[in-house]
């Protein structure tokens, strides 16, 4: 394991692949068992995906009633022409959303008409440039088949993004605290919709990757990796800023995050690489034109809340539902009526507190203010948000924070890196028991979802006799899921040993900072020579 290690951390192109595989294999578990229909608006994005790739960037606005949580409204919509079995999606999961009991095997079959016919999609508003890249299977293979594709395309770029902040963590001189952190950010909810067609998917991955690279370039400098992670910073930033509204706020808070928890000089370190300042100009960019878009495509509906719903009362009914909204970022599956096993909360959530209480025991204090400010903006964001909103009725949901909640078990693994003794804590076992109990209640999440699909949710354990299953049988998605959860976790604890005592590495000196770099200068000193250390 030892030598697999050094192999994976000295050819980070390796490292990448290793853990695309592994999350590709999570996301696309999902995709395929996962009902077409059982995914949160997915007959939306489904739609607006097929009409992107036809070239249909906009179309006809089209007030369209609907009852959503007991609230009517005439919601804006968007035509487009679209194959006419596009118009099933909208029904085929009509006989069991929001009946958990019930499994989906009631769903009728999708029509396979080919005419044209004008189809409306909720998601006409929205940047069109993830559904170009997820919509385009539609045109090559009709149909079902073609909805699982689409899936699967989702998934692959959230795996691409995810495996580029396992590198960003990797490169940490103390790295398995950090790569324990991308696990803990990677939810079975976050996992969930990696696998759908749904902007959430790769906003909570792009996510992710900000914060997992931004903390790194600014709390840890090295001049030998800075334009590598500039790049995955720079490509982060423009698919977060770009995928759905609320990416410029969650940018700038990973940023703000950043720069309140960096070195000294840090930044001006940044600001003198030119490709520092050609990611920034791709960021300006990516912002001016989300804004744009935004200005140009508003949102039209009109919705008949009752009158009692003031900001207050919004904001009142939000805090007092935070406890859900916690429990659905960590899982809280199809249209929010398959819950997770209680094993599976519990277990997540613990470790992501003691993530931040050691990271507060060791905190300076700007560590402490940025950790403290993160665990307050959990509530508050939600709070604000809603009260906003109150017009639009109860909306919010749990996996809208996910792309700026991922930063707080981030954050505190960055500060137990960087501020933690070098003895006295047993990281690699804690790091070992919380990965692999991860990856077990991980593991029993998706059963859980498969089984609210195939036999409902007061259906037997072992999900036999099943009344739906997947394409290939239950079994064999179950078994390449626990399997790649727990290959993420064999791979975060093969990787759980320090940079520093790898064979090569220079030991720090007595009054090195805690990472080694030499009063934040990014060096050890042996001697009259500098050798650059590992960040």
């Amino acid at each position: 394991m030892k030598r697999l290690a050094d192999r994976l951390v000295r050819t980070p192109r390796r490292l990448w692949a290793v853990s695309f595989v592994i999350f590709f294999a999570l996301g696309a578990a999902w995709s395929v068992s996962t009902p077409i229909g059982a995914s949160p608006d997915e007959h939306a994005h489904f739609i607006r995906a097929a009409a992107v790739a036809r070239g249909q960037i906009d179309g006809r606005e089209v007030m369209v009633p609907h009852v959503v949580g007991g609230i009517e409204g005439d919601f804006a919509e968007t035509g487009v022409q679209l194959p006419r079995w596009y118009q099933d999606l909208k029904d085929v999961n009509a006989c069991y959303v929001f009946n958990p009991e019930k499994p989906a095997s009631c769903a009728p079959a999708l029509g396979h008409s080919q005419e044209t016919t004008q189809v409306t999609t909720a998601a006409g508003r929205y940047n069109p440039a993830y559904y170009l890249a997820v919509g385009w299977p539609s045109l090559v293979v009709p149909g079902v088949p073609g909805l699982y594709l689409m899936r699967l395309m989702s998934a692959l770029i959230c795996a691409a993004l995810v495996a580029s902040a396992v590198l960003s963590a990797a490169e940490w001189r103390r790295r398995s605290v950090p790569l324990l952190a991308v696990v803990v950010s990677a939810t079975p909810m976050a996992l969930f919709m990696f696998g759908v067609v749904n902007p959430s998917g790769p906003e909570i991955a792009a996510g992710i990757l900000v914060w997992s690279t931004v903390l790194p370039v600014l709390m840890a400098p090295d001049p030998r990796l800075l334009t590598r992670r500039l790049a995955r910073l720079g490509i982060g930033a423009v698919v977060l800023i770009n995928i759905r509204p609320l990416g410029v706020i969650w940018f700038a808070a990973a940023l703000a995050a950043g720069l309140l928890l960096q070195e000294r000089s840090a930044l001006r370190a940044v600001l003198r690489r030119r490709s520092a300042w050609l990611w920034g100009l791709c960021t300006v960019a990516a912002v001016a034109g989300a804004l744009l878009w935004q200005r140009a495509h508003p949102d039209n509906s009109v919705i008949k809340v009752q009158g009692t719903l003031t900001p207050l009362l919004a904001a009142r009914r939000t805090f007092d539902n935070s406890l859900v909204y916690f429990k659905q970022m960590v899982g809280f599956f199809g249209w929010l009526d398959a819950a997770p096993p209680a094993a599976t909360v519990l277990v997540w959530c613990a470790v992501v507190v003691m993530l931040v209480l050691l990271a507060l025991c060791f905190a300076r204090v700007r560590d402490a203010v940025a950790l403290l400010g993160a665990t307050a903006g959990l509530v508050v964001i939600p709070v604000a948000a809603q009260a906003a909103q109150s017009d639009l009725g109860m909306v919010w949901q749990g996996r809208y924070l996910l792309p700026f909640g991922v930063g707080l078990p981030l954050m505190a693994a960055a500060v137990c890196a960087k501020r933690s003794p070098r003895v006295g804590v047993p990281w690699r076992r804690l790091v070992t028991l919380s990965a692999f109990s991860l990856a077990v209640v991980n593991a029993a999440a998706f059963v859980w979802a498969l089984r609210r699909n195939a036999v409902g949710e007061r259906g037997p354990l072992l999900l036999s006799p099943a009344k739906w299953a997947p394409p290939g049988g239950w079994p064999a998605w179950v078994g390449l899921y626990t399997l790649a959860a727990l290959l993420l976790a064999a791979l975060v604890v093969a990787l759980s040993k320090d940079r520093e005592t790898l064979p090569g590495a220079v030991p720090a000196e007595e009054g090195d900072a805690p990472d080694g770099s030499g009063r934040g200068t990014g060096t050890h000193r042996r001697g009259p020579q500098a050798i650059p250390a590992d960040a």
